[in-house]
């Protein structure tokens, strides 16, 4: 069977798909959620959601360093991956032996139609669309502050800590940040994920600065380190999985959004 990926690649499939890689955490949980427990036979260290699944399914490297050995050893019929998580050089290595299909995912939109893709792609169509129905629903409760008008809040969101890095254009967690009815002060920036610095921060005067809990786990001592930088701004630690997860974990943070913009 020939299918399509979210790169518009079309791959060859035989049915059924009995043994799923996932190289990607947000889809790892995901695909767990559609029911694929018994499918699933190799996913990365970094694929902790739920639980269950991270302690009983064969762990393959991280996202970036795949052991592409334990991969040929588990035989997929397919691999799960992603054009920004994942190394170029290692899909294309494993896409010359096996099916890989690819997700290539900036905004909400786009994490739906995956979701209904793969829905599509491993017979669990009904369960896929009822939780984009679900995740629909959640983001809708979420733009009725923004209807009313508020002033959007200029924010700067960090990823990473020495070197600093923000989540800038063209990302995911924009996005989401948009849909808080935040700006991102760092969108004219030409690198999607760009390096800044103190300097460049006090210039962009934002009013909140968000600390992701991952992929660095920025800590208390850090937000203390940014307020003496930036007296006159707000600095808090975020769930950076609700704003960065593309997956199941979506039917989650709207609400928390909610709860985040009523702390403000």
């Amino acid at each position: 069977m020939i299918v399509t990926d979210q790169m518009h690649r079309t791959i060859e499939v035989n049915k059924p798909l009995k043994r799923i890689v996932s190289i990607v955490p947000s889809q790892s949980e995901l695909l767990w959620h559609l029911g694929l427990e018994k499918e699933l036979v190799g996913i990365t260290k970094f694929c902790i959601h739920p639980h269950q699944m991270a302690t009983s399914v064969a762990l393959v490297g991280g996202t970036k360093k795949l052991n592409i050995q334990k991969i040929r050893e588990l035989q997929p019929d397919i691999i799960i991956a992603n054009k920004e998580e994942n190394e170029q050089s290692q899909i294309e290595e494993l896409a010359r032996e096996f099916p890989v299909w690819i997700s290539d995912i900036h905004n909400l939109d786009e994490s739906l139609q995956m979701i209904e893709m793969l829905g599509e792609l491993f017979n669990k169509k009904e369960k896929a669309l009822e939780l984009t129905t679900n995740i629909k629903s959640t983001f809708q409760q979420l733009t009725i502050p923004i209807a009313i008008g508020a002033p959007n809040v200029k924010v700067a969101y960090f990823i990473w800590n020495e070197p600093m890095m923000v989540a800038g254009k063209n990302t995911f967690i924009d996005d989401m940040l948009k849909r808080c009815n935040f700006e991102n002060v760092f969108l004219h920036k030409d690198s999607r994920y760009p390096e800044v610095s103190i300097e460049e921060l006090q210039k962009a005067n934002p009013e909140l600065i968000l600390l992701s809990s991952e992929p660095f786990p920025f800590k208390e001592k850090h937000v203390n380190e940014f307020q003496k930088h930036l007296p006159n701004a707000k600095t808090m630690i975020v769930d950076g999985e609700l704003f960065s997860w593309y997956g199941s974990r979506l039917q989650h943070s709207a609400n928390y959004f909610l709860e985040l913009q009523k702390s403000l």
